[in-house]
């Protein structure tokens, strides 16, 4: 998908939710992402995990889809403090990269979102198509994470490996606008075995063609860490782009609800057998 150079002065999607509507609560819903959106009340979802169609790297049966609608809807949908992770990449054409996930995350700023952490997926291994003889071989892709105002919501997950386990715990060394550092300040504490996690995240990419259900599919671990880190249990996520439906299975496994939307009846199908499943880690 490539970005027009200027969006829409207004919104394509510009009406007022059904009256009297419901969230659609546990269900995987099929059709058209901004058409069904439409219908579901203002500041009604906490959490929306995603990873969007990025560009032409993969096929979706010849589906499109409107970008500036899309966001439009969620921020409205979003509720105050509630986020939004925007997993995407880019495509290389002729050894220049698009840039439409930078643009895309500029527009989310420009209809008053918080571009409240940009996060990379480190999947450990080259898994995309193109030369590398002469560039590196890419093995990262953005999530963005948006969000309405201050976050309401931060559960950080503390499994990174401290090296120095019982030793007093000091700050961080502080440069100073004057490009002095501050010294280290003793916090007498004792540095636990694990600390939060960094914003990189090196997760492993479904490679299995057993369990690969989707040309874009997301690993379960890396849908279940942001559910984990950006919702409470209850809360309610959205996935826009539902595909197989692995936001939605993580978030039924972790005692969230979910709304899907999904074009293909395909998919949905797929997504409902998944949801039926038990998860395993």
């Amino acid at each position: 998908m490539t970005l027009e150079k200027t969006p829409p002065v207004a919104p394509v999607h510009d009406f007022v939710p059904l009256p009297g509507s419901e969230l659609p609560l546990n269900r995987i819903i099929c059709g058209d992402n901004c058409e069904v959106m439409r219908t579901l009340p203002s500041e009604s979802i906490d959490l929306v995990v995603t990873s969007p169609p990025y560009d032409d790297l993969r096929t979706y049966g010849g589906h499109t889809w409107d970008f500036y609608g899309v966001a439009w809807n969620l921020k409205r949908l979003l509720k105050p403090g509630g986020v939004i992770v925007w997993n995407v990449n880019d495509e290389t054409k002729d050894g220049d990269e698009t840039g439409t996930s930078f643009q895309q995350a500029l527009h989310f700023k420009s209809i008053g979102l918080r571009l409240h952490d940009t996060m990379v997926w480190d999947k450990g291994s080259f898994t995309g198509v193109g030369s590398t003889t002469v560039r590196y071989g890419p093995s990262t892709e953005f999530m963005f994470v948006f969000s309405k105002g201050k976050v309401a919501t931060f559960n950080p997950l503390k499994d990174r490996k401290n090296i120095h386990v019982g030793c007093d715990a000091r700050a961080s060394s502080v440069r100073e606008r004057d490009g002095s550092m501050r010294p280290q300040v003793s916090l007498n504490r004792e540095i636990q075995e694990y600390g939060i996690r960094f914003n990189v995240w090196k997760i492993n990419p479904e490679m299995s063609n057993a369990n690969r259900f989707h040309p874009g599919q997301m690993p379960e671990a890396l849908a279940r860490d942001h559910i984990l880190s950006w919702s409470n249990e209850g809360d309610v996520v959205l996935d826009p782009f539902s595909g197989s439906g692995t936001t939605a299975k993580m978030a039924k496994h972790n005692g969230r609800c979910y709304i899907g939307i999904e074009l293909n009846p395909e998919y949905i199908e797929i997504a409902e057998k998944r949801l039926m499943q038990q998860v395993l880690f």
